[in-house]
């Protein structure tokens, strides 16, 4: 279902007219209210009577996550505190936190295209949304709260944790949408069965899942094991939260970006040069409608590409390809990159391994080394020390195959690997501590 037809089916031309208006009213905000920004023009010698077309957006330099944290905490807000309703941050688990805040007007758009996200997904007023985003500082719940109830659905708020209550609220609710990370989806999955609750027995049709990148391998997993159909959501409290980009369910073939309200491009993140459509780099976007934490050229550290052919669904937006991985949490082992989206996509192709992993880095000598922690299936674990051995060996070889690195695989027992209520840790670099 496309809920605003009028924005999210409008000819290119009229799009981008709309959005070369609103990018000059933010920039002539950005310039007036922000020091950061100012002195960022100043330095480069631009006004914002320079912003004359869209192309023009490229003299504009890049905002980083480090400027965030530089103005922490509210150095980067376009308006007065009184004027803020809404304050969220991320968990500042590798330095300060991102401190974001909302205007009125920003909570209201930020639930509109929160609807609009949900109707992508399969979401409509008839539905009950099981929402097992967690709540609070992380944007995530709230984000599909309010769209929910924007769109008119019933929601139930259960956050994360407590997975064998949420279980239970499943059976007797009867939600129809489940919303939550993949990793913790695939979590909730393992509780109902040992509960012996059967995914294929509950009411479920569609399933919204983000804030982290999985593969598509991962999403066949999902759907076998829930009985829906999965579709992936994207943002960042930086530029939003939840609803910056979704796919629809009916392709399921890229994220369509609500561009009326951002202005997405691709760079090299080595060089900054600007990609062309198809080209895989990291994602930068720019807001235009945000009042109280606008940014310009925000560098999202997400590596993906940008598609603008036209979507079977009747969209007209560009639409970006599933985030492989984030320049932040790309792995160099002895000069080959390695994401840990890569390992998984190969892990999910061998039946005998469980959907949980953990990729552990070290350095010998001055050598990095690579081991791939994987769960079994019980069964399997029980099994005569041989079998583990070959299938070790075989996940190796795909792996080296596939990536062209060497990795040492050791398969734990299930349930080794610590679960997460939210965002799964995938990786433990050992060379930075």
């Amino acid at each position: 279902m496309i809920l605003d037809i009028g924005f999210e089916t409008m000819p290119r031309e009229d799009l981008e007219a709309i959005v070369l208006r609103r990018l000059k009213a933010t920039i002539d905000r950005v310039y007036a209210n922000i020091p950061f920004y100012r002195k960022k023009f100043e330095e480069n010698h631009i006004t914002p009577n320079d912003i004359k077309s869209l192309e023009d957006l490229k003299q504009i330099p890049f905002t980083a996550k480090e400027d965030l944290r530089d103005n922490y905490p509210f150095g980067m807000f376009a308006v007065p505190m009184d004027n803020v309703v809404r304050i969220h941050a991320s968990s500042g688990t590798t330095g300060k936190p991102t401190v974001v805040g909302y205007t009125a007007r920003d909570i209201n758009t930020w639930a509109e295209l929160m609807a609009r996200s949900l109707a992508a997904g399969g979401a409509t007023r008839g539905d009950i949304i099981h929402n097992a985003y967690g709540y609070g500082l992380f944007t995530g719940g709230l984000g599909i709260h309010y769209g929910a109830e924007k769109l008119g659905a019933s929601v139930i708020p259960v956050s994360g944790g407590n997975s064998k209550r949420q279980v239970v609220i499943m059976k007797d609710f009867g939600p129809t949408i489940l919303t939550a990370t993949p990793s913790y989806t695939l979590y909730l999955a393992e509780v109902a069965e040992k509960m012996g609750v059967s995914f294929h027995d509950l009411k479920f049709k569609f399933g919204i899942f983000g804030a982290e990148p999985w593969s598509e391998n991962m999403r066949q997993e999902i759907e076998q094991k829930l009985n829906i159909t999965a579709v992936d959501i994207y943002g960042l409290s930086e530029v939003m939260g939840p609803g910056v980009a979704i796919e629809c369910h009916e392709a399921k073939k890229g994220l369509h970006i609500f561009e009326d309200h951002f202005i997405p491009e691709i760079i090299d993140p080595g060089t900054g040069e600007v990609l062309p459509y198809g080209e895989t780099g990291e994602l930068v976007f720019t807001t235009i409608t945000k009042e109280a934490f606008p940014v310009i050229r925000y560098r999202t550290r997400d590596i993906t590409s940008l598609n603008p052919e036209p979507c079977i669904c009747g969209r007209t937006h560009i639409r970006m390809n599933r985030v492989s991985g984030r320049t932040d949490d790309m792995l160099i082992i002895r000069g080959v990159n390695v994401f840990p989206s890569q390992i998984e996509s190969v892990l999910m192709g061998i039946d005998e391994v469980e959907p949980h992993y953990q990729l552990v880095v070290d350095r010998k000598g001055k050598l990095d080394t690579l081991t791939v922690l994987v769960e079994v299936e019980e069964r399997l674990f029980s099994d005569e020390v041989k079998v583990l051995q070959n299938l070790e060996r075989k996940i190796s070889k795909n792996i080296k195959e596939y990536l062209g690195v060497s990795a040492k695989v050791k398969l734990v027992e299930p349930k080794a690997i610590a679960r997460s209520q939210g965002k799964a840790v995938r990786v433990i670099d050992n060379r930075k501590i």
